[in-house]
């Protein structure tokens, strides 16, 4: 029996391990599966060059548990060590056996070696008071030894009978982590670390992993079903996904994977963190952001690279050149994707845009590369007829009637067609087009192609009265001499303190309402913004809303409400048009709202009982 020290260059390494080297400890599983499938690649490499004599047999990894001795074991058929080899790997910390190999076995099958940091197997002693290694080499003429330590740099090494080549490792579970004496437990560790990886993996006589997941896969060899059942598989509980692209570079950098573009609703039940990252088909993590854009983000699917760095405990990135490059060829993929169904298919991609379009204002607002390329199947849908625009097909088709005074295309929107439905028919009487944009980042991508586009403002379809909407038009002839515009702009000059109300008369159309509320396009795009989490969020949430109450001293009812001899009556009729404007804008709420009804019942002859119903 051979006795020694594991040597390091601290003694404290193992404390350090315990507790330091790896954030979550059930990683150690991850770890030591991970070594035993490069055990496993290096027979299989091996072997196909003559090096390894004789049948492989079959070729598993086996995690068994036995709780009553307290003992988790994780079996191989694999290359198996020799004594020196476990002299070499185990006794000398952060030496790497899987670079080693690298070295000596470049061009063969580089890309199925996973570890590469030397440090992997340590992570066991996180849980364990001791851990037991019982290996047999390949080398038929090699004898089978067993390693043992408890967590101190002292091991012990002898020979051992063990009949079949491979490896075992018998972690003795330590009481702070009895939890990995469950077996829930590590079913769910394997299904979350190793159920892609590309040797069969058994627990309880039941292979866990699919070895073969439709990445690893040639795209020409794939299905649509095939794509959908995987999407499945990753998704159990998901829609069907609108579509995917597939990921296949082998140069200047190694990656794969398939990016899901999922369904996602108005009401944008949003998960961002969806995207799983492997390394040779080992789980890494699902914190993408420095691999995968920003704004593709809200993608789903699997990316694998050996490419990308990771630290030892492979779960940060770590910045390096193939990251951005990786980054820049994803979004250039998508953008690909996308053109190719606007160009092929544009029927379809117009079905798609309610979802897609979230997406594609993201990355215009994140990217510039891709706004460049969005720019081209970036939608408007028009609220009437459901008609979609690019920006060049709606300048072509609005600018007679569309640009103002400063040369510049106006596009007219409306956030909300429902509550913001009287002003898109007054805009749609003076033959404007109105888009919709209702997403939540809409008034954030507003203000940023604005800065991008040459020559185009947006105007929401309620910021002033209609003729107002493209160019500032003086005030139309109204049938009321000065003394009743007057009269009348004191009547309606009430102020509220949530409210910086100012009061105009005008001759609009007789068709107009009586009482046009309009708010600012610039404070109103700012508190937009705000309930959206923006930036200064709270100083444009806190500040009172600016609105513009313009009536239309045109409207017949003024004449009647003019002649009305009851002041009170008359007063009361005034509230009630102002407030019912301010509903349109949806400023009309809490108690302001319940005197408004009220006010409405007693005008229409109401009696005060009513008044005390609706009030309780």
């Amino acid at each position: 029996m051979q006795k020694g020290n594991i040597r390091v260059q601290t003694e404290n390494i193992f404390p350090i391990i315990k507790k330091f080297l790896y954030s979550e400890h059930d990683i150690f599983l991850r770890e030591l599966v991970s070594n035993a499938v490069d055990a496993t690649q290096k027979l299989k490499t091996l072997s196909s060059i003559g090096e390894a004599k004789g049948e492989l047999g079959e070729l598993r990894i086996d995690v068994k548990l036995n709780a009553g001795d307290k003992t988790l074991t994780i079996s191989d058929k694999g290359v198996g060590m020799t004594a020196e080899e476990v002299d070499k790997y185990l006794n000398q910390v952060a030496f790497s056996g899987a670079e080693e190999f690298l070295e000596k076995y470049k061009g063969q099958n580089e890309s199925t070696i996973i570890g590469h940091f030397g440090l992997g197997f340590y992570s066991s002693f996180m849980v364990s008071d001791k851990v037991e290694v019982i290996t047999k080499s390949y080398q038929q003429d090699k004898p089978s030894v067993k390693w043992e330590c408890d967590g101190s740099p002292a091991f012990t090494l002898e020979e051992t009978d063990k009949p079949d080549r491979g490896t075992d490792i018998v972690l003795h579970i330590n009481e702070e982590s009895k939890e990995f004496l469950e077996a829930g437990k590590i079913r769910q560790i394997l299904e979350k670390f190793c159920r892609f990886l590309p040797i069969p993996i058994f627990f309880e006589d039941k292979q866990i992993n699919n070895t073969t997941p439709a990445w690893t896969k040639k795209p020409s060899d794939l299905t649509t079903e095939d794509y959908q059942n995987f999407y499945k598989e990753l998704y159990p509980f998901n829609e069907t996904p609108l579509f995917w692209i597939h990921l296949n570079v082998d140069y200047p950098f190694n990656l794969t994977g398939i990016l899901y573009f999922p369904k996602i609703k108005q009401s944008y039940e949003i998960q961002k963190d969806k995207i799983q990252l492997y390394s040779n088909q080992v789980f890494v993590t699902e914190e993408v952001k420095d691999i995968v854009p920003e704004f593709l983000m809200l993608l789903q699917g699997v990316i694998d690279s050996p490419d990308i760095p990771l630290n030892v405990s492979r779960s940060y990135l770590q910045g390096d050149p193939n990251v951005r490059k990786i980054n820049n060829h994803i979004t250039k993929k998508v953008a690909d994707k996308l053109e190719e169904i606007f160009n092929k298919d544009r029927k379809a991609f117009e079905e798609k845009w309610e979802h897609v379009g979230l997406f594609v204002k993201y990355g215009m607002m994140t990217d510039d590369k891709f706004f460049e390329r969005a720019n081209s199947f970036h939608l408007f849908e028009d609220v009437e007829d459901g008609k979609f625009y690019t920006l060049e097909e709606y300048r072509t088709t609005t600018e007679a009637l569309q640009k103002n005074k400063e040369g510049k295309l106006v596009i007219l929107y409306t956030t909300n067609p429902v509550q913001q439905d009287a002003y898109i028919q007054q805009a749609k009487a003076k033959g404007y087009k109105v888009v919709k944009m209702e997403t939540l980042v809409d008034a954030a991508f507003i203000s940023q192609v604005e800065t991008k586009w040459e020559n185009v403002h947006f105007t929401r379809v309620d910021a002033d009265i209609a003729d107002n909407l493209v160019d500032k038009q003086e005030a139309g002839e109204t049938v009321l001499n000065k003394e009743e515009a007057d009269a009348l702009k004191d009547l309606f000059n009430v102020q509220r303190p949530e409210i910086n109300m100012s009061v105009e008369v005008k001759g609009l159309g007789a068709e107009a309402p009586p009482v046009v509320a309009t708010r600012p396009e610039f404070m109103r795009r700012m508190k937009d913004m705000a309930l959206a989490g923006g930036p200064m969020a709270g100083f444009y949430t806190n500040m009172p809303d600016e609105v513009t109450l313009t009536v239309n001293g045109n409207h017949p009812v003024f004449q009647t409400i003019l002649q009305e001899a009851d002041e009170i009556k008359k007063e009361k009729a005034i509230h009630n048009l102002a407030d019912l404007a301010l509903l349109s804008q949806g400023l009309l709420k809490g108690n302001n709202l319940t005197d408004f009804i009220n006010r409405s019942v007693e005008l229409m002859g109401g009696t005060q009982k009513s008044k005390i119903i609706l009030e309780s």
